[in-house]
């Protein structure tokens, strides 16, 4: 629908930090919704409830004229039986991987690098240093131009 619409898409509706498509007029978020990140610098389509959720809210204060750019971190949460995983930010590519904690006693936190920045951060039973880095990664956002 959105292709035959004429709008811009890569794996996705292709929107800008405002969440409008390249038909300014239209507005994208959740699942359809492919945006520059400005933690990774890279464009992407996150399909998770929570970020659909703040997408939306963002896409409508912008309908309103608010010019609100969208800079959540993103982040998901799984249970898997007694497991819980919390996955913050987002790291389709990285150049070092380190580990506080035993994956193998589940408790652990894993952070994924690239160019010394923390991109993601997963963890098993960690949820406070979790918190924390999506804290760091809300402060640490990239310049626009390289987002």
């Amino acid at each position: 629908m959105a292709e035959r619409a004429g709008l811009k898409i890569d794996r996705g509706v292709i929107v800008n930090e405002f969440l409008q498509t390249s038909a300014p007029e239209i507005f994208a978020a959740g699942d359809i919704a492919r945006w520059p990140d400005p933690h990774s610098g890279e464009n992407l389509r996150i399909e998770h409830w929570v970020v659909a959720e703040r997408q939306g809210q963002a896409a409508a204060r912008n309908m309103l004229g608010r010019g609100q750019r969208f800079s959540d971190v993103p982040f998901f949460w799984s249970q898997h039986y007694d497991v819980p995983i919390n996955y913050v930010g987002h790291a389709e590519k990285w150049d070092d991987l380190s580990i506080e904690g035993n994956i193998k006693s589940r408790d652990c936190v894993v952070r994924y690098h690239r160019n010394g920045r923390v991109l993601a951060t997963a963890s098993i039973f960690r949820d406070v240093d979790s918190l924390k880095d999506e804290i760091s990664m809300e402060r640490t956002t990239l310049p626009a131009e390289s987002a």
